[in-house]
């Protein structure tokens, strides 16, 4: 049988998304998360656990032939003046899969970053993986620490890593989470018609990446043996729209209004994110496929069957 791949953060919304691709592919998953989410298939070890200290990935890791690593607590937003929290919650999980995988340097690591938490203000002018970073949020300063912790153990210890930058992601799947993830919470707006808090005026634009779009450039790293040493790539659509053309098209793909306010900007909100996946273009031949308007189309179709 192939060897597993080990997943942190199975339970979130890439997790579940990439573990079903996974299994669809006849692939064995590992599934790790924080809380009882198992997975019932016959391909899925569902493992409950935080996995804070290097030895609790040791046994994991030996029978493993990569490991993927989502596992995160927080956003940009929920970060606010929460420094500690980024360095006990996140950095500390990353630090001590770092640490195990010194004694498996076989074991190829995905790690899942943020592209647009680390990038800063483009005026529209797409970033690509060389561009300057930037990152306004404590959340975001954590991804790219950690960016630096995997680069410094593949220099060391021979590693083997892909690092993915995505951008906003979105798609059937994704919970309404307060502080996660603007199109859940608008969609819940409008299904309840209730009124959505807007930091700033909706000017600020940012790109949208469909969750099966993201899916499928993790399969194909996956499948892909990786060269020693970290390799990042963009993960995005290409294309950066404002909040208020994002609330339009979600109102034409409901036919419904979506009730608006607007508030004080937020200092950890960059005006303008724009990126370039031309180098995963290049290399693994991934393109974005799926027009905002369609994948919001299905995600709020999703909603209704999951409140159904």
């Amino acid at each position: 049988m192939t060897e597993p791949v080990l997943i942190l953060g199975a339970g979130g919304f890439v997790g579940r998304s990439l573990t079903r691709a996974l299994v669809l592919k006849d692939t064995p998953v590992i599934a790790v998360n924080r809380s009882a989410r198992g997975f019932e298939h016959p391909l899925v070890e569902s493992i409950v656990d935080e996995l804070r200290a290097p030895e609790a990935f040791a046994s994991l890791l030996a029978r493993s032939r990569a490991v993927v690593h989502l596992a995160s607590t927080s956003t940009p937003g929920t970060s606010a003046a929460r420094p500690l929290q980024e360095v006990n919650a996140n950095l500390h999980t990353t630090a001590a899969l770092l640490e195990a995988l010194q004694e498996h340097p076989e074991v190829e690591l995905l790690y899942m970053s943020s592209g647009g938490s680390l990038y800063a203000d483009t005026s529209g002018l797409p970033s690509d993986e060389n561009a300057r970073v930037h990152p306004r949020s404590y959340h975001g300063a954590a991804k790219l620490a950690s960016e630096y912790l995997i680069s410094a153990w593949c220099d060391q210890f021979h590693g083997k890593a892909t690092i993915l930058r995505p951008s906003n992601i979105y798609g059937p799947g994704q919970p309404e989470r307060p502080g996660f993830g603007i199109i859940p919470a608008a969609f819940g707006k409008i299904r309840r018609n209730e009124t959505l808090h807007v930091w700033g005026d909706g000017s600020v634009r940012r790109d949208y990446v469909y969750i099966d779009d993201l899916v499928r450039l993790c399969n194909m790293v996956l499948d892909t043996p990786m060269p020693e040493g970290p390799s990042i790539f963009n993960a995005c659509s290409g294309i950066s729209v404002s909040l208020n053309e994002l609330f339009d098209v979600m109102e034409a793909a409901t036919g419904q209004t979506l009730h608006r306010s607007y508030d004080a900007g937020r200092a950890v909100d960059a005006s303008c994110i724009a990126m370039s996946a031309a180098h995963a273009a290049s290399i693994y031949g991934w393109h974005h496929l799926t027009p905002l308007k369609e994948g919001l189309a299905q995600t709020w179709e999703w909603t209704g069957r999951a409140q159904s």
